[in-house]
């Protein structure tokens, strides 16, 4: 099944039970939103693929080392959303767990770590974790 994005997003999903559908939920998958559906909402295919190309665009040209993307992929919030500690000592999640976000994971060359990045129209996140999301430390968080 496609969604309002044109992508099969079903068929390697395995949340798609509690998903709900993107089209038979109007494009609100887990009772939330999905970046992909708003862009073809708001100007169609065209508009969804321009957003893309241009997050990849902005995360490139963060001149992060070690940090380089081709594709962006869609995410559940709740699967990329980890808990950060800030220097005061709060814990918080800064994504919500039912909205859908382009992101994509990297593997730092030399090191064990992984860079996550995860956006939208309003934020992007670049931070590094460990082994299955462990230890999470924020690289860039930035309102857009």
């Amino acid at each position: 099944m496609t969604a309002i994005c044109g992508m099969d997003c079903c068929s390697a999903c395995a949340q798609k039970d509690a998903c709900g559908g993107c089209v038979q939920t109007g494009g609100h998958p887990f009772g939330g939103s999905c970046i992909a559906a708003e862009c073809v909402e708001k100007g169609g295919r065209e508009a969804l693929l321009r957003f893309k190309s241009a997050l990849i665009e902005e995360i490139n040209a963060l001149d992060i080392p070690g940090l380089a993307v081709s594709d962006m992929n869609l995410l559940i919030g709740a699967y990329v959303n980890l808990e950060y500690t800030l220097p005061s000592g709060a814990r918080v999640k800064l994504l919500r767990d039912d909205r859908v976000y382009w992101g994509n994971q990297v593997e730092i060359p030399g090191n064990p770590r992984c860079y996550g990045l995860v956006a939208d129209e309003s934020i992007l996140l670049v931070c590094t974790y460990g082994c299955g999301g462990s230890d999470p430390e924020i690289v860039l968080y930035k309102k857009r």
